[in-house]
C-alpha cells in the first residue's frame, strides 16, 4: 500500500528539484544548468532526480510549465467577474496574475534560444496541451466583449487589440525590469490602471 508520508515526500522532492532548477538558471542562464548542479542544490544524487523526471530536458521543461498557474487564477476569476464590481478593476487583477507569471517566466523564456532542443520540445509540449499566450489574449478579448454588451465597456474600444496591448505592455514591462535589472517607473499598480483607463475605458455614467 502506498502511504500518504511517501506521496508528499515525492511531491515535496519535485518541487525542491523544480525550485533548484530555477534558482541555477537564474543565477547560470538556462543553457548553464546541469543535473549534477541541481542534484547538488537539492541535497540528493543525479540517480535521484531521474526517479521524478525522465531526462534533463524533461525536468526544464517542468520547470518551465510550473509557473503557468500563477497567471492562470487571475484569469479564471475575471471570467466569472462579468457584471461584477468595476470592469476596470477587475482586468487590473488579472494583468497582475499576467504581470508576475511574466516577471517570472521572461528570464526562463529567454534562456530557450540558446538551446534549440529545449525550444522545439517546450513549442511541441505548448501545442499538445493546446497552451500558450493566445488563450490568455482570449480570455481578456472575451472579458471585454461580456463588459461591452452589458454597456460597462466603451462599445469604441476594439476588444481584440485591447488584450493585445494590454498582454504586451505586461510582458514589456517584465523584460524591461529584467533587462535593466531594476524596477521601473511609474510602479505597476500605477501604470496598469493608466493602461487600462487608456485603452479600455469605462461608460461615463454621470
Amino acid at each position: 500500500m502506498v502511504r500518504t508520508k511517501d506521496i508528499l515526500g515525492k511531491v515535496n522532492r519535485r518541487k525542491d528539484i523544480l525550485q533548484a532548477a530555477e534558482k541555477l538558471m537564474l543565477r547560470h542562464g538556462l543553457s548553464g544548468v546541469t543535473t549534477r548542479q541541481i542534484s547538488k542544490e537539492v541535497g540528493c544524487s543525479e540517480g535521484a532526480l531521474y526517479v521524478h523526471y525522465d531526462s534533463r530536458l524533461d525536468l526544464l521543461l517542468a520547470m518551465l510549465e510550473e509557473s503557468l498557474p500563477e497567471m492562470l487564477g487571475p484569469l479564471q476569476t475575471l471570467q466569472q467577474r462579468v457584471g461584477r464590481g468595476s470592469a476596470q478593476a477587475n482586468l487590473a487583477v488579472a494583468l497582475g496574475g499576467i504581470y508576475r507569471f511574466h516577471q517570472r517566466a521572461t528570464p526562463l523564456a529567454a534562456g530557450l534560444f540558446a538551446e534549440p532542443a529545449l525550444l522545439a520540445a517546450y513549442r511541441a509540449s505548448l501545442a499538445r496541451q493546446g497552451k500558450g499566450p493566445h488563450l490568455s489574449i482570449k480570455v481578456l478579448q472575451n472579458y471585454i466583449v461580456a463588459e461591452q454588451r452589458l454597456g460597462r465597456i466603451d462599445q469604441h474600444a476594439d476588444p481584440k487589440l485591447s488584450a493585445y496591448l494590454l498582454m504586451s505592455a505586461s510582458f514589456f514591462r517584465a523584460f524591461s525590469e529584467h533587462f535593466f535589472g531594476r524596477p521601473m517607473v511609474p510602479t505597476w499598480s500605477k501604470l496598469v490602471k493608466q493602461l487600462i483607463a487608456a485603452i479600455v475605458p469605462a461608460v461615463n455614467t454621470k
